[in-house]
């Protein structure tokens, strides 16, 4: 079950994020340390009531947030739509204990489908550039890879921006051929 997350989901969420940084750590990809995603970061984004879990049998899974709101790094990426009506999607993780069984997918299903049903034009993210794994995994989705931002508290890597059209879309259009 997909579910808005609650304050009470806090210590499990940050638990979850804490053994998906170790875990990719232990695969030389530093995307995520001590700092980030902080517990601060974490409540924010349940009191703004953008922070999604999966929960099975009382156990969260997976996380993923969703917001309108972009992020000032992002401002000098060329996007393919209009700035405005995006849905940015930030955290996704899924616990180690169940890496390989699709609930990335599933998040992301969720995800497209909720941008879909609120008539965004455009999901937008980013990826660390040393994850492999994850830029496959959007690009099979239909994302297209469109530049890259810095997060020094995060790591010296880039982590690339992605940007999927959705069906109701409106794509930037140079008027001045």
């Amino acid at each position: 079950m997909i579910r808005k997350a609650s304050i009470t989901d806090l210590s499990e969420i940050k638990s979850l994020t804490e053994a998906c940084a170790k875990a990719l750590q232990g695969q030389n990809i530093f995307q995520w340390n001590e700092h980030y995603p902080s517990r601060e970061k974490l409540q924010t984004d349940i009191q703004n009531k953008e922070l999604y879990v999966f929960e099975e049998k009382k156990v969260i899974i997976s996380i993923v947030v969703l917001t309108p709101k972009m992020d000032k790094v992002y401002q000098n990426i060329d996007w393919l739509t209009e700035t405005g009506n995006n849905l940015y999607v930030h955290r996704l993780a899924t616990h180690p204990a169940y890496w390989g069984k699709a609930y990335a997918r599933k998040m992301m299903d969720f995800a497209e489908e909720f941008a879909i049903n609120r008539n965004y034009d455009s999901i937008r993210l980013d990826t660390f550039s040393k994850n492999k794994r994850n830029q496959k995994f959007y690009e099979t989705r239909g994302y297209i890879k469109l530049g890259d931002v810095y997060f020094p508290h995060k790591n010296e890597y880039p982590f690339h921006c992605y940007e999927k059209t959705l069906s109701n879309h409106i794509e930037k259009t140079d008027k001045n051929p």
